[in-house]
């Protein structure tokens, strides 16, 4: 087994406020790792912080807001003096036939899982560089299989997993390590909003075994920060995950074959998406349409 000490390791998580985000946060610090959480909900923040000792310490920063994601890093470096693991967490989801998407909510996603990611890469590869770090990419298991009425956050968890790979050369010329985490259905507050929609619910429900099941959070993320100390270049929070890859050239023939019959079998249902559209999926998908509010405004 690795060493699971993280002692005097200074770890940037973003997406920090709830979920696999503040879970991460929580368990790094107890292996001794000083925190620092970057999300948008500031009573979440703090209180996660709180759990995670002295040493932590949270910034309010949307990762699409590349100056003030900047202007964070070098507030990071200036309290800790460096940055040895960043973790891009960020993400929201959205779920809905492609035809029937609010073209507007589904553009977010990409902006916040994709585009989000690599303002991430580009405000702290500085410190990672000086530190000879790690970037911890999450991905999901929709980079490995497709999903009906997922097209936005399949697109953007694909899109992120080709930008770490293809940035791990360039940051391997420089000393940084990067790596791609992969998580199934897990107990968030994104998981579970996202089956408040009977039809999302229904249309998971209707996945083969194990794709349908919705795994406890904390062994998950024990498996990130396992990954994390080691600095694996793939790290899987479900440990069936990793026999998908080599079969991942699969996936698409199977829910290609499989899909339109599950999805015609919901007749009628589908309709309600036309009728009603869907923006973003829980209690993190409200804070980034209120953080988008106040800058607007």
């Amino acid at each position: 087994m690795p060493n699971k000490s993280m002692a005097g390791q200074v770890v940037v998580i973003t997406g920090a406020a709830r979920g696999v985000g503040a879970q991460l946060a929580r368990t790094v610090s107890a292996r001794g790792a000083k925190v620092a959480l970057v999300g948008l909900e500031r009573e979440q923040l703090e209180q996660v912080a709180g759990e995670c000792g002295a040493d932590a310490g949270w910034w309010e920063a949307n990762v699409t807001d590349r100056e003030a994601l900047r202007a964070t890093a070098e507030a990071i470096v200036e309290r800790y003096g460096r940055v040895d693991v960043v973790v891009a967490n960020a993400g929201i989801a959205t779920g809905a036939p492609f035809e029937d998407s609010d073209p507007d909510v589904w553009t977010r996603v990409i902006e916040v899982n994709l585009v989000g990611s690599a303002n991430t890469a580009w405000a702290f590869l500085p410190a990672l560089t000086a530190s000879r770090g790690y970037l911890l990419q999450i991905a999901s298991l929709a980079a490995l299989t497709p999903a009906p009425l997922m097209t936005a956050y399949c697109a953007s968890k694909s899109g992120v997993e080709a930008f770490a790979h293809a940035l791990r050369p360039e940051l391997a010329l420089k000393g940084v390590k990067v790596g791609v985490g992969y998580l199934s259905w897990t107990d968030t507050d994104m998981v579970r909003g996202a089956d408040e929609d009977a039809v999302m619910r229904d249309m998971r429900a209707a996945l083969p075994w194990p794709l349908n099941r919705t795994y406890p959070l904390a062994p998950a993320v024990e498996r990130l920060a396992d990954g994390i100390s080691r600095r694996s270049v793939h790290v899987y929070a479900q440990a069936w995950l990793r026999a998908m890859q080599p079969q991942r050239h699969l996936t698409p023939l199977i829910v290609g074959a499989v899909g339109p019959m599950k999805l015609r079998a919901m007749g009628s249902r589908l309709a309600e998406f036309a009728e009603k559209p869907r923006g973003l999926v829980g209690r993190g998908g409200a804070a980034d349409e209120a953080s988008r509010s106040v800058r607007q405004s």
